[in-house]
């Protein structure tokens, strides 16, 4: 008996095993399977997603393609269309209708002053699509390397603003400590907090600001913001703009061409509408059809054959055509507007460009002196440091205290911030007016030509 309930404990200890295993599997692999997909994507990988996967790429190159159907369309009106049908029916008496088994019918236009314009026209609409397809490209490009910048930046400000944070809970403890023993004042205790306060907003805010742009880099790339991060060292250098006053600038952009593109193809289609009246048009036709005898026709007309075909030509003249005239002053007015509008693109991009040029030299500027402040709140440090360390050497003065030392922390990783955000704008203002001189496209193709900056990790 004893033995009987030493195996029933065996066979039951063996079977709680084997259940508490089956869960552990189970949870690891569901552990395993909600762990999100860690990617690390380099600088160049970014920009080529983005203009694979991006869907205002995949919308421009969808018009272009529509622009490309469009122009065969206008042409393929000289090709004859075959069209093939059935007359079939029954009628007593005298036969109505058309008694064929089957026909054939075929036309197209042989000559229209106007449709040669209407080609002209397509052909400029698709050159205005391939444009507005580059500038889309251009933009898209331009957008996907500014938002890995900032992540770089949003990077390095989180890290930064953790130690300040961490220098600003220590000032607390110090002013509290110096308080209890009397050394301070309840006002530099405020102080104190107030600054831990603001740290931890700007914290907040930088949070927020990076959780923004790395949603925006899932967009534009298409991959999931879950585990996507970047390689700060994949950022290339970035090359310098050309100067609007150089040759080698150009006077208008993509976004231009296309304007200028769009109102000559409408400026074509105003010129073939007005022609439409008083002119000529000559179409081909031809036609074949099968009759039967089911219908009487051979009882009611002479020479009956089943086998009918014809072939000719058709000319017309619109002689009046409200509709059409109306139609033609239109598409005057809208060529007339198309081309106002792209001078007006031109305007605004010859002065955005200028504009930026100046804005480029400012930011320049201002990010030297955000690096040289940092640099000396920096030797500052430095200097205090040695001070806390061996002593003024001047038993009279005013010793260093850690309360200094925190301060001075705190005011170095405050200019450093600001000199993150310096650099952030002069390269983002370097970009824009790379995009607008024409040289965004050739500093790409050169980054993406060394293989050092492209990779991806998973």
């Amino acid at each position: 008996m004893k033995r009987h309930h030493m195996m029933c404990g065996s066979r039951l200890r063996a079977s709680l095993s084997r259940t508490v295993l089956f869960l552990l599997l189970t949870c690891g692999v569901w552990t395993l399977a909600a762990a999100p997909a860690a990617a690390q994507i380099s600088f160049t990988t970014a920009v080529d997603l983005a203009l694979k996967s991006n869907p205002k790429v995949l919308a421009a190159e969808a018009a272009a393609a529509k622009a490309q159907a469009a122009l065969e369309g206008a042409k393929d009106v000289y090709i004859p269309s075959l069209v093939g049908g059935s007359g079939l029916g029954y009628s007593y008496g005298f036969p109505v209708g058309q008694p064929s088994i089957f026909n054939f019918t075929s036309q197209s236009l042989l000559f229209n002053f106007s449709q040669r314009d209407y080609v002209r026209a397509a052909r400029a609409a698709l050159d205005a699509a391939n444009l507005a397809l580059k500038d889309a490209r251009e933009a898209v490009a331009e957008d996907a390397a500014i938002t890995y910048i900032a992540l770089d930046r949003d990077t390095a400000r989180e890290a930064a603003l953790d130690d300040q944070s961490g220098y600003a809970k220590r000032l607390v403890k110090i002013v509290q400590e110096r308080l209890d023993a009397g050394q301070d004042t309840a006002i530099g205790l405020t102080t104190a907090r107030l600054t831990a306060a603001r740290i931890r907003l700007a914290k907040l805010h930088a949070g927020d600001d990076t959780e923004t742009d790395l949603e925006h880099l899932a967009h534009l790339t298409g991959l999931p913001a879950r585990g996507l991060s970047i390689a700060g060292s994949s950022i290339p250098m970035i090359a310098a703009p050309i100067d609007s006053t150089s040759a080698q600038a150009p006077l208008t952009s993509p976004a231009v061409d296309a304007a200028y593109a769009t109102a000559h193809a409408k400026s074509l289609i105003a010129f073939g509408d007005a022609r439409y009246l008083w002119r000529p048009q000559i179409f081909f036709a031809a036609q074949y059809n099968r009759y039967t005898k089911y219908n009487n026709y051979d009882l009611y007309y002479k020479n009956f054959q089943h086998n009918n075909a014809g072939i000719g030509i058709e000319i017309q003249l619109p002689i009046f055509d409200a509709a059409r005239r109306a139609k033609a002053r239109e598409s005057a007015a809208d060529a007339v507007r198309a081309q106002y509008e792209a001078d007006e693109a031109r305007d605004q991009f010859l002065e955005g460009r200028k504009k930026l040029e100046h804005a480029t030299a400012e930011l320049a500027a201002q990010t030297e002196v955000a690096t040289l402040d940092q640099q000396l709140a920096q030797q500052q440090l430095d200097a205090l440091l040695v001070q806390l360390k061996s002593g003024t050497g001047n038993p009279n003065g005013p010793q260093m205290t850690p309360k200094d030392e925190a301060l001075s922390r705190i005011a170095e990783r405050e200019k450093f911030l600001a000199v993150l955000d310096a650099k952030f704008q002069m390269r983002r203002a370097e970009i824009n007016l790379m995009r607008r001189t024409g040289g965004l496209e050739t500093w790409l193709k050169s980054v993406a030509a060394d293989p050092a900056n492209v990779s991806v990790s998973h």
